[in-house]
């Protein structure tokens, strides 16, 4: 069986707003720990009490509106973004136990109230596609301790 990658596209209007926010802890290694299972670089999450998609990669997390905001483009279609998180790259945070800090960016005006679901809806998606993820992954039949020659 032959193995294919779909190419989705993604276009990014001008920003409207910006707003600086703290991500939960938690909420910033789940994103990470679905990251670090892909093989393609991003992670897609469906946002399903929302219509909403997010889409995970190093950099940030974009979410669209899974049921409009398409457009085409020199023949291209896509989706286009709503807004973003960007967190602060891991190497720069002032604590391991804190909150992450992270910029909101707008790009469609009035999305405070979607903003403040995003948060709640998305970390219950994200735990489900964890979830599903491990009760995929075979369980361990066994450990085998190997001593250090000294």
């Amino acid at each position: 069986m032959s193995k294919f990658t779909v190419r989705e596209v993604f276009f990014r209007p001008r920003a409207l707003a910006r707003q600086d926010w703290t991500m939960p802890l938690p909420l910033y290694r789940m994103t990470r720990r679905l990251l670090r299972a892909s093989d393609t670089g991003c992670v897609f999450v469906p946002i399903r009490s929302m219509q909403f998609q997010a889409v995970i990669d190093a950099e940030e997390l974009i979410f669209v509106d899974a049921q409009g905001g398409y457009m085409v483009q020199d023949g291209e279609g896509g989706r286009v973004v709503q807004l973003a998180w960007q967190p602060t790259p891991p190497g720069a945070l002032d604590s391991l136990a804190g909150p992450v800090p992270c910029r909101i960016v707008f790009y469609r005006p009035e999305l405070a109230e979607v903003q403040r679901r995003l948060v709640g809806e998305f970390q219950r998606a994200a735990q489900q596609l964890l979830a599903r993820r491990d009760a995929r992954r075979p369980a361990p039949r066994g450990a085998r301790v190997v001593p250090l020659r000294g």
